[in-house]
């Protein structure tokens, strides 16, 4: 693990995002059934202003954080202190605005009043994310990832003990739950995790100055001998100094991020609103909205947490390897997220096309939701490389080329939305979904072959894992009638569905070692 941090820092990101997402399907399941499927298309509704707000004052300041540490460490510490200042003025700012101007944000812009409400509370968790994420950026930058980790956790955690204490204590008291709880449980969250990485922050930094007082020696990257005194100078960068490149690198990605976040903004209003021209009524449609979005998205998404961990760490990784002139450690990095990318998504397809409909049913007592779940299976593969393949870009500079084919991809979905969704209502909109992730994958992967020299074998990236996973069917097939005791054994039918989908797991990993390890033996042959 020490030898090989990428390996480490996915391996402890994955585990808690494995773990986040666990309880987050819990939670998902209870606000189902507290709120509903239309608190929940309400509670989604206020996500655009969230994410214009995040990609104003968290996101790009964050990665550019990340990026400067991982470069120069001497640096990181002044990076990150002039960064979280920044971001923390942004985002006050912006909590006043949309804390003055909910009302009209609600009927103007998010065309739903019932959001009204709701905003003035998503507004307070801005400045807390703001926090959370510029330490979260240092720490990638510094290739430690236990903190945003199990920030990570915490967050999850605090929400959802928040959530299930306003209920319990609404239901006592014999009182509605509106779907408020959900947003009142997200501030809180945000403002638990926030509290956790600063607190660790100023207690590992504040143990660093005291060891390093008892030893007598200065920090190495602020302290610098005078000549001619018994006295160290401190010399600390100055904020503008590290202000200045800071929001050089941020600002083409707070621009890129904006528009992009501008554009997957009138996706999600326009959703329900189309499907309303589609023939449904206001409350169907926020239904429906709140099904696909809040209850089987989260299922396709759920093993992003893989990809996610990866990019997050390959992004500093390639910058470092690029700033050393390491091309051989470019090539094997793109070639090793390529290859996993391909073999999870295409494990996906499998698991979610077999088991979507009962999932749907089990977890969420939903049919909807679980056709929307088997149709989104085929996003996978693709979803996952485009996350992995993006995040190598941006570590290689190439930050224009990423924003490029994402507006590409959702200009595609809101064309979907606006001209099709109208005529052939929801599944429209999964269509164009599909599109949309095909072209951004391929047009990563076009880029990122032009920009280094790595070969990508895709025919035998693709036939290999597809293989395997037509064996791993076929043999659960052949396993089903010894199966069928074991389904009355178990309590839940969902139990029954998760053995099933470890079974179908389990073989196509199989498949896949073995497929390898004879690939490796021929090698060892040829080369004696």
């Amino acid at each position: 693990m020490k030898r090989n941090p990428l390996l480490a820092g996915t391996l402890l990101l994955t585990a808690a995002g494995f773990v986040s997402r666990i309880l987050g399907f819990f939670y998902r399941i209870f606000l189902s059934r507290t709120i509903g499927a239309e608190g929940l298309g309400i509670y989604q509704m206020i996500f655009p202003i969230h994410g214009i707000a995040f990609a104003i004052c968290c996101g790009p300041i964050q990665t550019s954080i990340s990026r400067m540490a991982s470069a120069d460490v001497k640096k990181g510490r002044s990076a990150f202190r002039t960064g979280l200042a920044i971001s923390l003025c942004l985002s006050l700012s912006l909590m006043g605005a949309i804390y003055a101007a909910a009302e009209p944000l609600a009927r103007y812009v998010l065309l739903e009043p019932r959001c009204a409400p709701l905003l003035p509370v998503m507004a307070l968790s801005i400045p807390f994310s703001a926090i959370h994420a510029c330490i979260c950026g240092y720490y990638y930058g510094l290739k430690k990832t236990a903190v945003p980790a199990f920030s990570q956790l915490i967050e999850q955690l605090i929400r959802i003990g928040a959530v299930f204490l306003i209920a319990h204590v609404a239901a006592v008291n014999k009182r509605p739950i509106s779907v408020s709880l959900a947003v009142w449980g997200m501030l809180i969250g945000e403002a638990g995790s926030a509290v956790f990485s600063f607190l660790f922050y100023s207690i590992s930094t504040g143990g660093k100055k005291k060891r390093s007082e008892e030893s007598g020696d200065g920090e190495e990257d602020e302290a610098l001998q005078e000549e001619g005194m018994g006295k160290k100078a401190i010399h600390r960068p100055s904020f503008f100094s590290i202000a200045g490149p800071l929001m050089a690198m941020a600002l083409p990605l707070m621009g890129n991020r904006l528009i992009l976040n501008c554009l997957q903004s009138l996706e999600a209003i326009f959703v329900p609103n189309k499907l309303m021209a589609f023939g449904l009524g206001n409350s169907e449609s926020l239904s429906l909205y709140g099904v696909l979005t809040g209850m089987a998205l989260p299922f396709i998404l759920f093993p992003s947490a893989i990809t996610n961990s990866l990019a997050v760490i390959l992004l500093p990784t390639v910058s470092e390897a690029q700033a050393l002139g390491n091309q051989g450690r470019i090539q094997r990095t793109i070639a090793m997220a390529l290859r996993y990318s391909l073999y999870m998504g295409i494990l996906c397809i499998g698991v979610f096309t077999l088991f979507g409909d009962a999932l749907g049913q089990t977890v969420y007592r939903n049919e909807e939701a679980g056709s929307f779940i088997t149709v989104l299976a085929w996003l996978c593969p693709f979803m996952y490389l485009s996350t992995t393949m993006g995040s190598i870009l941006n570590g290689l500079g190439k930050t224009s080329s990423v924003f490029l084919h994402t507006a590409i991809s959702m200009l595609i979905t809101l064309s979907s939305v606006v001209f099709w969704i109208p005529s052939y209502g929801i599944y429209a909109y999964l269509g164009g979904l599909l599109l949309s992730e095909l072209v951004l994958a391929f047009l990563h992967i076009h880029t990122l072959s032009g920009a280094v020299p790595v070969r990508l074998n895709l025919g035998s990236m693709l036939m290999k894992p597809a293989l395997c996973l037509a064996v791993a069917i076929g043999i659960l097939r052949r396993l089903e009638p010894y199966l069928e005791g074991l389904q009355g054994a178990l309590p839940t039918e969902f139990l029954f569905v998760m053995v099933q989908a470890g079974i179908l797991s389990a073989l196509y990993g199989g498949g896949l070692l073995v497929l390898h390890r004879g690939r490796s033996e021929r090698s060892g042959a040829a080369r004696e």
